[in-house]
């Protein structure tokens, strides 16, 4: 069965980083898309972030601020957020796309704030 293991978020200023982490198991990891997605309180799950063996891709509000990369050895995927701002405060998740399933891990919350 796959796991998706969230991690790294926490409390930070705004224009501070933080890398969040996505450890997987029960899955042929290198071979599946992964992404990351967050949801701000009174707001819908939206798309940050995937990696396929194609590439990535980013939403365009985000690009150039935040990094999705993954280390196939250790079955992780992670973000980088740089400059981070008040409005990137959410639960963040990731998933791992395995056939017609998608898998979701419990979130990590991170909290942008002075």
């Amino acid at each position: 069965q796959v796991q998706l293991v969230e991690s790294g978020g926490g409390l930070v200023q705004p224009g501070e980083s933080l890398r969040l982490s996505c450890a997987a198991s029960g899955s042929i990891f290198s071979i599946h898309p992964m992404g990351w997605y967050r949801q701000a309180p009174g707001k819908q799950r939206e798309l940050v972030a995937i990696i396929t063996s194609s590439g990535t891709n980013y939403a365009g509000s985000l690009k150039g601020r935040f990094t999705i990369s993954r280390d196939n050895a250790k079955n992780t995927v992670y973000l980088q957020m740089n400059s981070l701002k008040p409005e990137d405060t959410a639960l963040y998740y990731c998933n791992e796309v395995v056939g017609s399933y998608v898998y979701w891990g419990q979130g990590t919350q991170v909290t942008v704030s002075s």
